[in-house]
């Protein structure tokens, strides 16, 4: 690797050639987003389109939880779904599952059959094309090399993929022009534990359907002339935030290829501190490959809604259309799936680590999460009175309850070694789990909490130039109209923000699957409601709907026992952190101690009470965690080591060098050779301290590799591993500035962040 390398690739990447798609068309004209939509997705539509009416509404009623799959079902459901497949170049089909790796896995199987005949005594091999319901509802891929945490061993392999009926087949491109039908499905041992982050996902959700049911059937009185409310779903919406950067240049920097962070490298001097990529103008390449993503996901039934610059260089963000949480997590999944296969062919490499670049903003997945009923009502809706819309009020102190009581384990659930490099970092949400309501909300708890009416004009502004009133704001330009007002403002520092009719859990890292925060959080949330339902029926006695009055008194309750987690200012303030000390809530900073939290009686006792895990399985979380951090801080270690003397050393080596032979020659001719002298001075210590640095961390990462003990090789990680690579970055950093740029091998920041 040398300089010439880089300069070849920045130059090269004007020369290139736009990528042409053609986008689908009818007669010349482009076909309406709306048409392609869901075009490669084995719906219900097509479901029945295509299947005997007796076997849809079978299969409705199992989606409803009125009775099981059975065989002949399956059969025809196999068969259509096959022959759809087949008519669109289908030649194999996949159960996609997602193991606890935060990725997804496919074992792809060929449709291919064979029938042998007997003519005459002799036989008669055909090929054929089948898909049996067997097929369809489950397969046995090998579990034994999945991760486990201790739960299976290298010799009990058996395990099973089983078809998620709630989310519908897809197809995916292969290769030479075929295509590959997926099968979303979970995945769980032979004993039947939960080897995924679905089938735990599925279980949460039945949990808080049934019981936020159950409150709501206390609080609202049966009409006559509307019908009643059967289920309740989890909805959910994933903001994707991501980099974009030159392809050649990634494949020029081992880290970023074995860590998906850069280890070393200054910032330029120009980088986000002037505030302008933050919804500018979309690169011409980026913005291509974002429309031709958008496309394939229009395909596939997911609904990318925005797109945009985020605050970093090369960083962008997509935002779909809320859904029901389950498919919406498959179809994030699915999104980082099409973004990163679309990039390569723009010769583009999609980041999704939490924290690819220092100096600069790193990217969340904030999760957007509420509860809707069946008839399409979010209970999450404040109205233009919530003080007296109790069904909201009982539904949000039930949210506050959640985060007040199990706050530890919803930061264990987005914590992660590359996490851990945004969270707290003036960017996004610290380790303190709080909840944000906004003046209006916050001061309708509090005249509940108080007893007395509502202050309307407590929340308003005004200014000279902009006045509020009620919810809209008057900009006095008379060509401009009035400007509807949100419920609340935005608290971006806060880890779980009310945003108008939902709750935004903003501390989800980008490169993670939403499924463990959002199980937590439905856990969290159903036991809340668990309590509030209790409360509601002590309360009501012998009565069949709870009174006003009832309700007062249990939403009077929470907002005094939540109060504590309420807060509206400034999370990222040291203030922040000595109050929330005050407060009683937890300030988790590094992830293995969050880890730990999953294990707490309280915080154990609680998924095992409803159901969505045992404790084997909790077990098994704590031990993939405390395991995946290590081996990332472990990777990073080496990672950094085989830079510096590969790299980073022998450049400072060859540069030294020079310096040292133009001194020489200059001192010959009796020439002033002061200014290489005083490089040279610059370079040695630096040389010196690299060379010990590199030395030190090899010391201590072969100490790491020996340490057995899963919570002392996680410790180990954060608090010495760690620390040192983050020291000897420093030098490295100080060195890239003072060595001679043809001398330094590695893609640098301001290349890699000019090159869109």
């Amino acid at each position: 690797m040398s300089q010439q390398a880089r300069v070849n690739i920045v130059t090269g990447v004007y020369a290139r050639t736009q990528r042409e798609v053609d986008f689908p068309s009818v007669n010349g004209k482009h076909e309406l987003i709306s048409e392609i939509f869901g075009k490669n997705v084995f719906g219900t539509r097509e479901m029945s389109n295509r299947l005997p009416k007796p076997v849809f509404k079978t299969f409705s009623n199992q989606l409803r939880g009125g009775q099981t799959l059975d065989k002949v079902t399956a059969d025809a459901i196999a068969h259509a779904a096959k022959v759809w497949a087949l008519e669109r170049n289908a030649t194999h089909f996949t159960h996609w599952f997602q193991p606890l790796n935060d990725s997804t896995a496919e074992k792809h199987d060929s449709f291919l059959s064979l029938k042998t005949t007997f003519t005459n005594g002799l036989p008669d091999v055909t090929a054929l094309e089948t898909f049996s319901g067997s097929e369809l509802l489950q397969s046995e891929p090998d579990a034994s090399s999945f991760p486990s945490g201790g739960m299976r061993t290298t010799f009990e392999a058996r395990g099973y993929t089983v078809w998620d009926t709630k989310s519908p087949m897809f197809l995916q491109e292969g290769p030479h022009g075929t295509m590959i039908l997926y099968i979303p499905s979970v995945f769980i041992s032979y004993n039947g534990e939960a080897l995924d982050e679905k089938s735990v996902l599925l279980k949460s959700s039945s949990v808080i359907s049934k019981v936020a049911l159950e409150v709501l059937n206390l609080i609202e009185p049966i009409e006559d002339d509307v019908p009643r409310t059967k289920e309740i779903f989890t909805t959910l919406g994933t903001e994707q935030e991501y980099f974009l950067i030159d392809r050649a240049l990634y494949s020029l920097r081992p880290d970023l290829k074995n860590c998906g962070r850069t280890l070393i490298g200054g910032l330029p001097a120009r980088h986000q501190q002037m505030e302008d990529h933050y919804f500018g103008k979309i690169p011409t390449r980026v913005l291509a490959a974002m429309s031709e993503i958008e496309l394939e996901l229009a395909k596939l039934g997911v609904p990318i809604k925005t797109r945009h610059n985020e605050v970093a260089p090369c960083q962008f963000e997509a935002a779909p259309i809320f859904e029901e949480a389950m498919l919406a997590v498959d179809h994030n999944l699915l999104t980082m799936d099409i973004m990163h296969r679309v990039a390569h062919k723009y010769k583009l490499k999609c980041l999704f680590h939490e924290k690819p670049f220092k100096g600069v903003n790193g990217s969340g997945k904030h999760c957007n999460w509420s509860l809707s009923t069946d008839r399409g009502d979010n209970l999450l809706t404040p109205t233009s009175s919530p003080e007296t819309n109790y069904r909201f009020l009982i539904f949000l102190v039930a949210c506050l309850k959640g985060v007040h009581d199990h706050g530890d384990l919803l930061r264990a659930g987005v914590a992660s070694a590359s996490n851990d490099h945004r969270l707290g970092a003036q960017e996004a949400p610290p380790g303190i789990i709080s909840a944000f309501l906004g003046s209006e909300l916050n001061e309708v708890l509090n005249a509940i909490e108080e007893g007395r009416p509502v202050n309307k004009f407590l929340a308003g502004t005004e200014t000279k130039n902009i006045r509020v009133t009620g919810t809209t704001v008057d900009l006095k330009v008379a060509t401009l109209p009035k400007l509807s007002r949100d419920m609340t403002d935005r608290n971006r520092t806060s880890p779980f923000a009310f945003t108008g009719n939902k709750f935004e859990f903003r501390a989800v890292g980008s490169k993670q699957s939403p499924s463990f925060p959002v199980t937590i959080l439905n856990s969290v949330i159903a036991s809340a409601l668990i309590s509030i339902r209790d409360d509601l029926k002590k309360q009501m006695g012998d009565k069949p709907i709870a009174s006003t009055e009832d309700m007062l008194v249990v939403i009077r309750k929470y907002i005094i026992e939540t109060k504590n987690v309420r807060f509206e200012g400034d999370n990222y303030t040291e203030e922040w952190v000595q109050e929330a000390a005050k407060r009683g809530l937890p300030n988790i900073v590094k992830s293995p101690e969050a880890f730990g939290r999953i294990l707490s009686e309280k915080n154990k006792s609680m998924f095992t009470r409803l159901g969505v895990f045992t404790e084997p399985e909790l077990e098994s979380r704590f031990h993939i965690l405390s395991e995946k951090y290590t081996k990332d801080i472990q990777m990073e270690a080496q990672t950094l080591i085989d830079m510096l003397i590969q790299h980073v050393i022998p450049s400072a080596f060859s540069y030294r060098r020079e310096l040292s032979e133009s001194a020489s020659f200059l001192k010959q001719l009796g020439e002033e050779s002061g200014p290489e002298m005083k490089y040279l001075k610059q370079l040695t210590p630096l040389c010196v301290g690299l060379q010990e640095s590199a030395e030190t961390l090899e010391e201590h990462l072969v100490k790491a590799l020996e340490i057995e003990d899963i919570n002392a090789a996680a410790d180990y990680a954060c608090y010495s591993l760690s620390p040192l690579i983050e020291k000897t970055r420093l030098l490295s950093d100080q060195l890239e500035r003072i060595c001679a740029d043809k001398y330094w091998p590695l893609p640098k920041y301001h290349e890699m962040f000019s090159t869109l």
